[in-house]
């Protein structure tokens, strides 16, 4: 294939410990899987603020910009917990999916069997559990204006977030839903809370629009959001594909992301549209969960997710199905051998490095590719 360059942003925290471990992956990789991936590293959050006084620097959102994929591990910590708000480790996240216009993210809460037993649910019910949550990522109310605390007077100050949505930003983040419904299990649940917001009451009428011109071989059901996350932990088994807003996604996915044991066993993607020359999408791959400042250093974080969302670049940026895949099979047979980091671990129970993880990840891709 010719050759695909990705930017590697680290950021703080366990981030560039579990990027290291996504290094081995890409150049296994490209000395046998046929794959010519170039990288480059950049600063993003509390290090890129460290370095520029910027959450993000312009030279490094100029590459994010001009990159085939992004491939982002974590920001923040307390170290920066009084930095001004404007400049905060998260702003650069949120520029780099504001300016890439990244509006779909996705993010698979999947079950590997060798953890059913790592969730806080019984087993029967989160034993081959595989859904996708959709969320809408660019619009909502992290970037609706107003958005500013206001000085009252008489020691009284007024918080202010607006939630916006535009029948567009809906539209298409339905769209994407529905189409990848249809490479599953072709069922769609749409979740806002139209009983008592009325940007929920427009959601519901253009989800439900969207189906009727074009998905509707595609099962759609409606659901508020707070009794949808009532259901996750109740029958996570009955959805397949969830969409939902920018705020209800961010909430929803972190529960999903539990159910299967651990944060760090979570990838996701952050997608923009198609280009309409080439077909391609502007993209970043993160996992789900946080820096973890409490663990850096210390060889115990998880790189699984981190790995996993290396695979999703895989599928979803560069289509290499087969190689995703194996990826996804090489986790899955390390993890069947036992080997646990901290936070998957039984309590009482052997665990493994960072290091050697990923080491044995690498190992079993040797192994499956023969």
């Amino acid at each position: 294939m010719a050759s695909q360059n990705l930017l590697l942003l680290p950021g703080d925290g366990i981030g560039p410990e579990i990027m290291e471990e996504v290094k081995k992956v890409i150049a296994w990789f490209n000395a046998h899987g046929g794959t010519d991936f170039s990288t480059e590293d950049g600063l993003v959050g509390g290090s890129a603020y460290d370095a520029h006084g910027q959450s993000i620097s312009e030279d490094d959102m100029s590459k994010a910009m001009a990159a085939d994929a992004v491939i982002f591990g974590a920001v923040g910590g307390p170290k920066w917990d009084t930095v001004p708000y404007e400049v905060r480790p998260e702003a650069g996240l949120l520029r780099l999916r504001k300016d890439m216009e990244l509006f779909a993210n996705l993010r698979p809460a999947i079950c590997y069997p060798a953890l059913a037993d790592a969730s806080s649910l019984k087993k029967d019910v989160i034993e081959g559990l595989d859904i996708l949550i959709v969320r809408e990522l660019t619009g909502g109310v992290y970037f609706g204006e107003p958005k500013e605390i206001v000085d009252l007077g008489n020691g009284q100050k007024r918080g202010i977030d607006t939630q916006v949505y535009d029948t567009y930003e809906i539209e298409r983040i339905s769209k994407v839903a529905f189409e990848l419904a249809r490479t599953r299990n072709n069922k769609v649940t749409s979740m806002e809370k139209r009983n008592v917001m009325k940007s929920g009451v427009l959601w519901n009428e253009v989800v439900t629009q969207t189906h009727k011109n074009g998905y509707e071989d595609v099962t759609l059901e409606h659901m508020l959001a707070d009794a949808g996350g009532m259901q996750l932990v109740r029958w996570p088994k009955q959805f397949d594909v969830i969409v939902t807003d920018n705020l209800f996604g961010d909430m929803l996915s972190d529960v999903a992301a539990m159910l299967t044991g651990s944060l760090g066993m979570l990838p996701s993607a952050s997608l923009g549209a198609p280009d309409a020359k080439t077909g391609k999408r502007k993209a970043l791959y993160e996992p789900v969960h946080g820096s973890a400042p409490d663990i850096a250093g210390t060889g115990a974080a998880n790189p699984i997710a981190m790995i996993a969302s290396f695979g999703m670049a895989l599928r979803y940026s560069f289509e290499l199905v087969e190689a995703a895949d194996l990826l996804d099979k090489a986790i899955a047979n390390t993890l069947d051998k036992g080997l646990r980091t901290k936070d998957i671990a039984a309590q009482g129970g052997a665990t493994v490095t960072t290091v050697e993880i990923g080491d044995a990840i690498v190992a079993e891709l040797g192994a499956l590719a023969g």
